[in-house]
C-alpha cells in the first residue's frame, strides 16, 4: 500500500517537509535549464514551494502542482509574494485541464518522482508539453544511499534505467548524495528487442495477458532483462491458451482476470527457434497491482496506447501482440504471421478524463460552427471515442476538430487513410439526413467514421464499410471490436463496386465515400434508396468539394456543396492524373479532367517576359474564391492546373488554375496592391500572367471568365448540378456546361452563362442548349 493523499495531508499538516534546496541543485539549474526569454516552468509536487520560488527567481514564469491542498496551503503562506501559479493537481490521476494547453521549457521533479506509479507514462506526457529544446529535470535520492525504511524515496538502477530509456537524450548528473537526471526528446522509437531462447530445435510457445484499466491504459513490466514486457510466459503442458495467459498475469501481477479470449496467435522465430504465441485480450480484472515476482519484473506501470510506439526497448512478442490489439500503434515491427481467433469480442470499456474533456471540447466547437445541426450527430460527436480509432494519436490530437489523424502511408509517405476532421465528419453525417434503423455504406474505412453513423442511427440501424487495403479493413475491425457499437461490418472489396452482397431489398438509405473521387461510380448510385442521399467528394477540374447528391431515378441532383479534401481512391477507379514537366522540371501543368494539351514550346515561352493583364476583380480582406476554382475547370476550354516549387523564379503561384491552347499557357494568381495591419483593411487584386504567341488572347480569355464570374456567380454560389448516367444522349440532359466523367455526366447550370449548344467547349465536355 502507497502513500495516500491524506498520509501527505496529515505529514505537511504538522508541519514538516523535505530537504532544504542546496546550493549544488541550485548550480545545476543554472548551468543545465538557464531560463529563456520569456521561459516557462512547471513544478511537479512542489511540496511547500521552494523550488517553485528558486525557479521564478532565475526568471521563469513558474506553475507549481501538488495533489495535497495542505501542502500548496504552506506553500502560499511561506511565499506570499511569489509569482508563482498555485494548482492542486495529482499529476498522475487527475485530468491536466489545469494546466490548459500551456507548453514548457523546463519540468522538474525535485524529491518526487518516487512517488508517482505510472511514472514512465507521467513523464513521457509531460514530456508532449515541452517547446522545443525543453528539458525534464529530475532529482532524486538513489536507493543504494539511501536507508532500508526510506527506500521508497528513492530510485534505484532498474529504476533509472526504465524512467530514462525512451528518451533521445539523457544526461546523468551527480548532485552531491543525490542523481539529477537531464531528459530532452520524450518519444525515442520502440525497438522489438530479443531474450535469450533454448538452444533447440523444439519451438517456444506462450501466452502474453494485454489487459487496460478504467482509463484504456495497458499493463506493461519493466524486466530484469532490462526491456519492457506484459503479463504471460510459457504454456503449461496442455492447459488452453487463454488459461495460460490469466495464470501468467496472476503470478506476475497479482490480478485475477475477469475474462480473456484468445484474440490472435502470432508465429515467427527467435535465434532461429520457431515461436508461437498467443495473444489473449483480458475483458476485466480484479485484485491490486504488485510486483508479485520481483526476480523477474523491477515495477508494473500502466501506459497510454498512443505513447507504445516511443517506450525505447519493448520484448518482441509483447510489442507484437500490441500491434495485434491496436494495429498501427509501434511502427517498424518486424514481420510476424497473424492469425486472427476470436471472431467476436465485446468492447473494452476504459477511458481518461482528458478524454471526455476534450471529446466535449470537439463537439462544442464543431457545433458552435454550424457543423452539426441535428442532435443525432451532436450526441454522436459528443459520446463515440474518437481516440480509439486513433490509438497511435495522443489525445490533443485525435481531439483537434480541424485535424485529419494519417493512419496508413504508402512506400513514399503519402497518407493512404485517415481520421478525417471532425468538422467534416459532421457535416457529411448531417448531409445524409439519417434516420433512426437506417442502413449505410461507407467507402472507404477507417472505423471512427462508421461508428459515428451507427450511433446516429442507433440500435435498429447498421453501417457497411468497405475499403480495399486489407490491413485498413483488418484494423477498422479490431478498433471496432474494441470500442465500437456492433453495429459495423467491415468488408474487403473495391469500394467503387460498393457492397455487393450487404445491400438492403430497397436499396442504402445513404451511401457515405470518405475518399477523393474522381467519378461517380454506378454502384453508388444503383445501391442507394430512391431519393437517399450520396455524399462523396468529387474531383472537379482536381478540385475536391463533398457534394450532397439526391437520387430520382437515374439521375442525381445536387444539393450541397462543401470545400474539403481527403485521401485519393485506390480500387480500380484510381489513376494517373496526366501531367507535363516544362522549364526543367520548375512547371508542372496536369490536367484532371479531360486530355493533355499540346505544350510544344512552352519551355522557351516559360524563360520569356510574361503577359501580365488585371482582372478587375480586386477584394478586400479574406477572401472567398472556391467558387470561382470549379467554375473556371468547367467552363474554361483547355482548363488545367498548374504547380510549382516555392521560390520559382519563373512563375508567381505555386498552385493556380489555368489554361492551355495554342502553344501559350495563362494563370490565375493575386497581388496584394495595399497592406494593412488588420487583414480586413487589405486590398487583394486578381491578375493573370500569360505565356507564348498567344498570351494576349489567353489572358483576356481567362480574365473574363474572371469578371462573369464575379458579376454572376460570386454571390448566389454553386449551381444546382446534376449528374446523369455516361452515355446520356445530349439531348436528354438540361442546359448548362457539361462536363464527362467516365462513368457520369455532369451539368452545372451556371448563371451568366449562354447556352452554344453541345459542341465540345471543354476538353472533357461542353456546354449543352
Amino acid at each position: 500500500m502507497g502513500i495516500t493523499r491524506a498520509d501527505w495531508s496529515e505529514y505537511y499538516t504538522e508541519g514538516r517537509g523535505f530537504r532544504r534546496l542546496g546550493a549544488e541543485e541550485k548550480g545545476l539549474l543554472v548551468e543545465h535549464a538557464p531560463a529563456p526569454e520569456g521561459g516557462r516552468a512547471l513544478d511537479v509536487g512542489c511540496g511547500t514551494g521552494e523550488m517553485s520560488v528558486y525557479l521564478a527567481s532565475l526568471g521563469y514564469e513558474v506553475d507549481a502542482v501538488d495533489a495535497v491542498d495542505a501542502a500548496l496551503a504552506r506553500a502560499r503562506t511561506d511565499h506570499p509574494n511569489a509569482a508563482v501559479r498555485w494548482l492542486c493537481l495529482d499529476i498522475e490521476r487527475d485530468d491536466p485541464a489545469p494546466l490548459d494547453d500551456t507548453l514548457y521549457d523546463l519540468v522538474v521533479f525535485r524529491l518526487s518522482v518516487a512517488f508517482v506509479n505510472d511514472r514512465t507514462r507521467v513523464l513521457h506526457a509531460l514530456g508532449r508539453r515541452l517547446r522545443e529544446g525543453g528539458t525534464v529535470l529530475v532529482i532524486t535520492p538513489l536507493a543504494a544511499h539511501t536507508s532500508a525504511e526510506k527506500r521508497h524515496i528513492a530510485l534505484d538502477e532498474d529504476e533509472i534505467t526504465a524512467l530514462t530509456c525512451g528518451w533521445t537524450s539523457v544526461q546523468r548528473i551527480a548532485v552531491g548524495d543525490l542523481t539529477a537526471l537531464v531528459l530532452r526528446g520524450a518519444c525515442a522509437d520502440t525497438v522489438a528487442m530479443e531474450r535469450s531462447v533454448p538452444a533447440t530445435g523444439n519451438a517456444v510457445a506462450g501466452a502474453l495477458a494485454i489487459l487496460t484499466d478504467e482509463h484504456g491504459r495497458v499493463l506493461l513490466g519493466w524486466s530484469k532483462r532490462g526491456m519492457w514486457e506484459a503479463p504471460g510466459g510459457k504454456i503449461d503442458g496442455a492447459e488452453p491458451l487463454d488459461g495460460a495467459g490469466v495464470r501468467e498475469l496472476a503470478e506476475e501481477t497479482g490480478l485475477r482476470a475477469t475474462g480473456a479470449t484468445v484474440l490472435a496467435i502470432l508465429t515467427d522465430a527467435a535465434q532461429g527457434v520457431p515461436r508461437v504465441t498467443a495473444v489473449i485480450r483480458i475483458a476485466g480484472f480484479t485484485g491490486t497491482l504488485t510486483t508479485a515476482e520481483p526476480e523477474k519484473f523491477t515495477r508494473w506501470e500502466w501506459h497510454d496506447p498512443h505513447a507504445l510506439g516511443c517506450l525505447g526497448p519493448v520484448f518482441t512478442p509483447a510489442a507484437n501482440a500490441l500491434d495485434a490489439v491496436w494495429p498501427g500503434v509501434i511502427p517498424g515491427l518486424p514481420p510476424v504471421h497473424a492469425y486472427p481467433h476470436a471472431t467476436e469480442l465485446a468492447p473494452v470499456p476504459g477511458e481518461p478524463a482528458e478524454a471526455v474533456r476534450l471529446r466535449r471540447r470537439m463537439a462544442d466547437s464543431v457545433i458552435a460552427s454550424g457543423w452539426a445541426s441535428s442532435a443525432a450527430v451532436q450526441e454522436a460527436l459528443r459520446t463515440v471515442p474518437r481516440h480509439r480509432f486513433a490509438p497511435e494519436a495522443d489525445l490533443k490530437t485525435a481531439y483537434d476538430d480541424d485535424l485529419a489523424v494519417v493512419t496508413r502511408r504508402d512506400e513514399n509517405g503519402r497518407a493512404t487513410s485517415s481520421v478525417s476532421a471532425a468538422w467534416l465528419q459532421a457535416d457529411m453525417a448531417e448531409q445524409l439526413q439519417l434516420k433512426p434503423g437506417a442502413a449505410v455504406l461507407e467507402v472507404g474505412s477507417g472505423g471512427y467514421n462508421a461508428e459515428l453513423i451507427a450511433h446516429v442511427v442507433g440500435p435498429a440501424g447498421r453501417v457497411v464499410t468497405v475499403d480495399v487495403d486489407p490491413y485498413v479493413v483488418h484494423r477498422t475491425r479490431r478498433l471496432c471490436a474494441e470500442a465500437g457499437s456492433g453495429r459495423v461490418t467491415a468488408v474487403l472489396g473495391d469500394g467503387g463496386l460498393g457492397a455487393p452482397g450487404y445491400v438492403p431489398a430497397d436499396g442504402f438509405d445513404g451511401v457515405m465515400i470518405t475518399h477523393n473521387a474522381a467519378d461517380i461510380a454506378p454502384a453508388w448510385r444503383k445501391q442507394l434508396a430512391e431519393g437517399a442521399r450520396l455524399v462523396v467528394p468529387l474531383e472537379v477540374g482536381g478540385y475536391t468539394r463533398s457534394l450532397t447528391l439526391v437520387r430520382r431515378g437515374d439521375v442525381l441532383h445536387c444539393e450541397h456543396w462543401t470545400y474539403c479534401g481527403f485521401v485519393r481512391d485506390r480500387g480500380a477507379a484510381a489513376r494517373t492524373v496526366p501531367a507535363v514537366q516544362l522549364a526543367d522540371g520548375e512547371v508542372t501543368v496536369r490536367w484532371e479532367d479531360g486530355t493533355p494539351g499540346d505544350t510544344a514550346g512552352l519551355d522557351q515561352a516559360l524563360h520569356r517576359p510574361r503577359h501580365e493583364l488585371s482582372t478587375g476583380l480586386v477584394v478586400r480582406g479574406i477572401f472567398n474564391f472556391e467558387t470561382l476554382q470549379v467554375y473556371a475547370a468547367t467552363t474554361l476550354p483547355g482548363f488545367c492546373r498548374l504547380t510549382a516549387p516555392k521560390g520559382s523564379t519563373l512563375v508567381a503561384q505555386q498552385d493556380a488554375a489555368a489554361i492551355l491552347a495554342n502553344g501559350s499557357l495563362a494563370y490565375l494568381t493575386y497581388r496584394l496592391i495595399k497592406d494593412a495591419p488588420e487583414p480586413a483593411d487589405r486590398l487583394t487584386e486578381f491578375f493573370i500572367h500569360a505565356y507564348g504567341p498567344a498570351a494576349e488572347d489567353l489572358a483576356e480569355h481567362f480574365a473574363q471568365c474572371v469578371r462573369v464570374w464575379d458579376r454572376e456567380v460570386r454571390e448566389s454560389g454553386y449551381p444546382p448540378m446534376t449528374v446523369h448516367p455516361a452515355g446520356t444522349p445530349d439531348d436528354r440532359l438540361p442546359p448548362g456546361d457539361v462536363l464527362d466523367k467516365p462513368s457520369a455526366r455532369l451539368v452545372f447550370p451556371w448563371p451568366g452563362r449562354t447556352p452554344v449548344g453541345a459542341q465540345n467547349l471543354l476538353a472533357a465536355g461542353g456546354q449543352r442548349a
